[in-house]
C-alpha cells in the first residue's frame, strides 16, 4: 500500500495527515502555530507529524513521500519557504530541515491553494484538456489555474485575484482590492463597524442577514457584488470547463454561491452562461489544502 504524509502549514494551526494514494484520510492531527519564532514554528510542524505517525499503524518506513502546503511565496524547487506574512519564516529552507530529520527523502513543497487546487481537480473528473480554476475565499483571497493537466503560474505571481480592483463605496478612490472589501477579515471589520461592536464575527454578518437585517443585506450585496465581479473576470480570461470556489467564507456559507451567481448574470453575455453550471462549490471543504498536499506526497514518486 501506498502511503504519504500531508502537511498544511497556517498561520494559526498546522495540520497533518496520513493518506492512501486514493487520497482516503487514515489519520489526521493539528497543533497550534507558533508564529513568533520560526524554529518554535518549525518545532510545531515536527510535532504534528509524529502525532499522526503516533495515532496510526502505518510505520515512517511505509511513508513514500510528504507534501507540505505553506502559505506566501515558496521555491519548489529548492524546497525553500521564500516569504509567509503570517509565520515567521524567511528564505527557510524546510524540505531539507524535514529531510534531516525523518530521512524521507520525497519531499516536495507548493503554495497552499495550489495545493487545495491540486485536491479539488482530482476530484473534479475533468478531461485532462480542460482548464479548472480553485478560488478561496477565507483569511486571503486567490485562485489557483490547471490547464491541459498542469499549473498556469505565469511569472510565479498567477492566481492573485484578491489583489484585483473592484468597486467601493467606502473607498476614496471609489476602488479597493477584492481581498480588502470580501475576505473574511475584511467582512469582520466591516461587521464590527458597522454595527458598533467589536465581539461580532462574519458568520454574525450571515445571521444577521438571514434574518433580514436591512444592513446586513447592503453589505452583503456589496461583498456578493466584488466576488461575483473577481469571478467574471476570470470568466472572461479563461473561459474555465470548471470552477471550484472554496475556504471558509464559503465553505460554512454555502448558500452564497446562489447569490454570487445570481449577481453574475448581470454581467454574463448569452455566451458565457454555460459558467454558471460550470461554477460549484468545494467537495473537499478544509480537508482540500491537505489531501491535495499529500497526493502531491504520492506523486513525487512517478
Amino acid at each position: 500500500m501506498t502511503y504519504a504524509l500531508g502537511v498544511d502549514i497556517g498561520g494559526t494551526k498546522v495540520a497533518t495527515v496520513i493518506i492512501d494514494k486514493s487520497g482516503g484520510i487514515l489519520n489526521r492531527s493539528e497543533v497550534i502555530s507558533i508564529p513568533t519564532d520560526k524554529e518554535k514554528m518549525f518545532g510545531q510542524v515536527i510535532k504534528s507529524i509524529e502525532m499522526v505517525l503516533e495515532e496510526s499503524s502505518v510505520q515512517i518506513e511505509e511513508i513514500n513521500g510528504i507534501g507540505v502546503g505553506i502559505p506566501g511565496k515558496v521555491d519548489r524547487g529548492k524546497g525553500i519557504a521564500v516569504y509567509q506574512n503570517n509565520l515567521p519564516w524567511r528564505n527557510f529552507p524546510i524540505v531539507n530541515r524535514l529531510k534531516d530529520y525523518f530521512s524521507i527523502e520525497n519531499i516536495v513543497i507548493d503554495n497552499d491553494v495550489y495545493m487545495a487546487t491540486f485536491a479539488e481537480w482530482k476530484v473534479s473528473n475533468l478531461n485532462t484538456e480542460d482548464t479548472f480554476v480553485y478560488l478561496t475565499v477565507s483569511t486571503g483571497i486567490s485562485c489557483s489555474i490547471i490547464h491541459e493537466g498542469s499549473f498556469l503560474r505565469g511569472n510565479g505571481f498567477a492566481g492573485e485575484i484578491g489583489l484585483f480592483p473592484v468597486l467601493s463605496k467606502k473607498s476614496a478612490s471609489g476602488m479597493k482590492s477584492l481581498e480588502r472589501v470580501a475576505s473574511g477579515p475584511a467582512i469582520q471589520k466591516r461587521v464590527e463597524k458597522l454595527f458598533e461592536d467589536q465581539n461580532l464575527t462574519t458568520k454574525d454578518l450571515f445571521e444577521k442577514y438571514k434574518d433580514g437585517n436591512m444592513d446586513a443585506i447592503i453589505l452583503m450585496k456589496e461583498v456578493v457584488d466584488s466576488i461575483a465581479y473577481g469571478i467574471y473576470s476570470i470568466i472572461c480570461l479563461l473561459d474555465p470547463h470548471k470552477i471550484v470556489v472554496g475556504g471558509g467564507v464559503i465553505n460554512n456559507n454555502p448558500f452564497i454561491l446562489d447569490l454570487i451567481k445570481e449577481s453574475m448574470k448581470k454581467h454574463l453575455i448569452p455566451e458565457q452562461l454555460h459558467s454558471l453550471e460550470a461554477l460549484r462549490t468545494s467537495k473537499l471543504k478544509e480537508n482540500s489544502g491537505i489531501i491535495g498536499a499529500g497526493l502531491k506526497g504520492i506523486e513525487y514518486l512517478s
